[in-house]
């Protein structure tokens, strides 16, 4: 039987005649084992020898891209894929700036850092930068922007990928990257759907919970997700997040208060579908975290994530035992065939959304525009505290400065990247001494100390924290704090809440994104030549208040 199709002629879909029978048609010529095909988001990473014949095998309905730092050579592989496809490819990624973006392409502010500058013109026109460089490599779906709200300053998961802890803020950056991508063709994602930000930990790790009420969740992440539900956001991604006061409300007891969103049809049917009127398509976060596999068995959550709503599965680490097991719960009804032809044409109705099914060439790849991002980059970083007038530093007043540099964590590699502070502070004529970390500070022989830290958000870290040990060697140098003998500075290019471990120390900066190019930025900044941000888009000395002295 052919499934009705008439709610994708409305928004956000809202697919014309010859879309609609794309869509009908393609899932009419589709055996049982390739519509579960469709609904399946397989991850594609580096360069792996059998990922292409395994995607020949799976056929998956789409993949999710881990870029490298070659531009000709990913958009060469993306094509292959999609040449292969009997049904085009949706292709994701996170389109979040800084390190979370293309690596080849222009280096632009990360959500924060477009929050802390607050020029909605400038927030556009970063959006359609990554908008076309990512649609010329292959690119057609983001998985942003992030609605989260960072209410928790202890939360490592949304730290720098959200636009601050003001709703209005949140909106305004939000949706105009929403409309500024989709006017480009580029499917927008909002994420992580019911609301991350108010538990300090990752649901990478574990369940998260969003503990507000009712009442506290429909002025906050309620208001956002409908206004993006508005504005016509394709896609909404469900996350391993529980809303346990609406679910409550809805009959739900025990450990089922605590049941994360990719789970639970009452978060994604009841309230996003029929409360908020989300037509689009949901997509489950990613289906092996923790936050998922903590609450049952990752084989068994594929399978759970369709019947609770959600119409794609990202990823999968056993494509060929989950494929069977999706397929085997379709086979008994297990996944009603109403709930499963609903997921599958919802999934070809986004293709069509975005033509794929036209197969038109690529654009090509737009100039960089990096002499355009330079003076933009110098309006992000935030002095948030310089009590002994320590700015702005200078050759003649500290010649020899000591940097503790530790280097950027870089989570989705597993590697430590060096920053590159060092050697701009060198070419400003300064005698720098890079630290080794795991000794003591020593405090002769130097004018200066600069802490740096370069630590986005960390997925899996489960918590950011200032390890003083490990800076300063074991439990005596632990305890040293080297501002009480020498001028210090603290800058993190990442993670806004240090404060809450260096309440005291007297000049600290928000530098917000580890690129080469932000860092740039702060050196121009503390040599004064340019004015400093003074209005941050989160409290730094939250939980800190003595580190406004």
């Amino acid at each position: 039987m052919q499934p009705d199709l008439s709610h994708l002629e409305k928004a956000p879909f809202s697919l014309d005649r010859e879309e609609l029978e794309w869509v009908a048609n393609t899932f009419a010529s589709l055996s049982e084992a390739d519509r579960v095909g469709q609904v399946f988001n397989m991850l594609s990473r580096g360069e792996e020898p059998n990922e292409r014949a395994l995607f020949q095998r799976v056929r998956p309905g789409g993949i999710t891209r881990y870029f490298s730092n070659d531009g000709a050579a990913e958009k060469t592989r993306i094509a292959q894929l999609q040449a292969d496809a009997a049904v085009p490819l949706l292709v994701s990624c996170d389109l979040e700036g800084s390190r979370m973006s293309l690596p080849f392409g222009t280096q632009v502010p990360n959500p924060i850092a477009l929050a802390a500058i607050d020029d909605l013109a400038i927030t556009e026109e970063v959006s359609r930068i990554m908008a076309r460089e990512a649609l010329a490599t292959g690119v057609n779906w983001s998985f942003t922007p992030v609605l989260d709200i960072n209410a928790k300053t202890r939360s490592s998961i949304v730290a720098t990928r959200g636009f601050g802890n003001d709703p209005e803020v949140i909106a305004r950056h939000a949706l105009a990257q929403i409309r500024v991508f989709q006017e480009a063709g580029l499917a927008a994602t909002a994420k992580h759907w019911p609301g991350e930000g108010h538990d300090a930990r990752d649901q990478h790790l574990v369940t998260t919970i969003n503990p507000l009420s009712k009442d506290e969740w429909e002025k906050t992440h309620g208001r956002l997700y409908r206004a993006a539900v508005n504005s016509g956001v394709l896609a909404v991604m469900s996350a391993h997040i529980a809303l346990p006061s609406y679910a409550g409300s809805m009959g739900a007891t025990g450990v089922d208060l605590y049941r994360p969103a990719s789970l639970s049809s009452l978060l994604n049917v009841e309230l996003l579908r029929k409360e908020i009127g989300f037509n689009g398509l949901i997509v489950s976060d990613a289906s092996e975290m923790g936050g998922l596999s903590s609450f049952m068995p990752i084989t068994d959550g594929k399978v759970e994530i369709l019947r609770a709503g959600n119409d794609m599965i990202l990823f999968s680490n056993d494509p060929d035992r989950h494929f069977s097991a999706v397929l085997e719960a379709v086979r008994s009804g297990k996944i009603s065939a109403a709930r499963f032809s609903d997921a599958v044409t919802r999934v070809l109705a986004l293709k069509a959304k975005l033509g794929l099914h036209r197969r038109l060439p690529l654009p090509p790849m737009p100039e960089r525009r990096d002499d355009f991002m330079r003076p933009i980059l110098r309006r992000a970083p935030v002095l948030e505290k310089d009590v002994r007038d320590l700015l702005p530093i200078s050759v003649e007043r500290y010649k020899r400065v000591l940097v503790v540099a530790p280097g950027i964590v870089e989570p989705l590699w597993g590697t430590t990247l060096p920053v590159n502070f060092p050697q701009l502070l060198e070419r400003e004529g300064f005698e720098v001494t890079v630290h080794t970390l795991g000794s003591q500070l020593p405090t002769g022989d130097h004018d200066l100390v600069i802490y740096v830290f370069s630590e986005e958000t960390l997925l899996t870290r489960g918590r950011i924290f200032l390890d003083w040990a490990k800076l300063g060697g074991g439990m005596r140098g632990a305890m040293q704090r080297i501002w009480q003998q020498l001028p210090t500075i603290m800058i993190s290019f990442g993670y806004p809440y240090y404060l809450y471990d260096a309440p005291r120390v007297p000049t600290y900066i928000n530098a917000w994104a580890t690129m080469d190019e932000m860092q740039e930025a702060v050196v121009d900044l503390l040599l004064g030549r340019a004015e400093w941000n003074r209005k941050s888009p989160i409290d730094a000395f939250d939980g800190a208040p003595d580190g406004r002295y």
